[in-house]
């Protein structure tokens, strides 16, 4: 029976860990592994949270360093993007650069360990705050996009839908001239480029001219409901819960920790640097996650 008992909150992107006087210990990853398979030894079936730090090894940059602090500029803000024309462009345009290293990144042995563990029936549900949907690519079957899906565009006014590249396309026509920078790749499809984007002309809703954003909840926006009743169905009912290359910084993500907390669920954490569940879980591993994984499976 799905828990309705929660509250959402805008996908906030200000949160800070706490500050603690010492580094995390590092695991090497056959030490890492072989707690780990204990855990799962103890709790075999978990339910699964994991983020940026699970893609990182396919190309995807990540927003933060191992203390949580920003490596680059914050993401977009919802209500930015939706209130301004200017902002829209910016997006766009940097997207022509970032969109094709997201769309043409495959899975790395992480993601392939995560659906092992699944085969395996050891995990009841990925819940990702990811948008690559490279848990999908790896064949992963129970899966849950809490942030959305960035390969999908959303008209913002009449619903229509359509394929990102699609849009990509449609931009690249109309902006020649951009297709031709290079940048640094960020997190998301992004690109650290910086350029004039005053004459960059938009692709809007070919039905209804209205605006048209990927189907990814932004920061400052909220994440659906269903899909946190979903997921807290998923956690109440299995043994425990596994994070796996997240800081937990976003609110979206470390609300699944309180709730285990109250359901009595235990809790491990599996990621390079602290996270803000420390006072909450059992077994925090500060290791390399794909190698850990690896070192875990062949001890279940």
């Amino acid at each position: 029976m799905p828990v309705t008992t929660h509250r959402t909150r805008p996908f906030s992107s200000s949160q800070r860990l706490p500050e603690l006087n010492e580094a995390p210990v590092l695991h090497a990853p056959e030490q890492a592994g072989e707690l780990l398979a204990e855990f799962i030894h103890r709790y075999p079936k978990l339910m699964i949270l994991t983020g940026a730090g699970v893609s990182t090894d396919s190309g995807i940059p990540d927003y933060r360093d191992g203390e949580g602090a920003w490596k680059r500029k914050q993401p977009v803000q919802h209500r930015e993007f939706m209130e301004s024309f200017e902002t829209r462009q910016r997006y766009w345009a940097r997207s022509l650069v970032g969109w094709p290293v997201m769309r043409n990144a495959t899975p790395n042995p992480s993601h392939y360990h995560i659906a092992d563990l699944e085969l395996r029936n050891h995990s009841s549900l990925v819940v990702t705050q990811n948008v690559d949907r490279l848990h999908q690519k790896a064949r992963t079957h129970a899966v849950s996009d809490l942030h959305g899906r960035a390969d999908e565009v959303l008209c913002m006014s009449c619903g229509y839908r359509c394929p990102r590249d699609d849009v990509h396309a449609r931009c690249a026509d109309l902006n020649p001239d951009f297709g031709h920078y290079k940048a640094d790749t960020a997190p998301d499809g992004d690109a650290d480029l910086d350029v004039d984007f005053s004459g960059f002309q938009l692709a809007d809703c070919p039905k209804c001219s209205g605006i048209l954003k990927p189907d990814v909840v932004f920061f400052g926006d909220y994440v659906p409901k269903e899909r946190v009743s979903s997921a807290l169905g998923a956690l109440k009912a299995s043994d425990g819960l596994l994070v796996i290359g997240s800081s937990l910084m976003v609110f979206s993500g470390f609300r699944f920790c309180r709730y285990a907390k109250e359901f009595g669920k235990p809790i491990a954490t599996l990621n390079l640097g602290r996270t803000r569940a420390e006072e909450l879980a059992e077994l925090k591993l500060n290791a390399r996650i794909g190698e850990t994984l690896r070192a875990s499976l062949d001890q279940l």
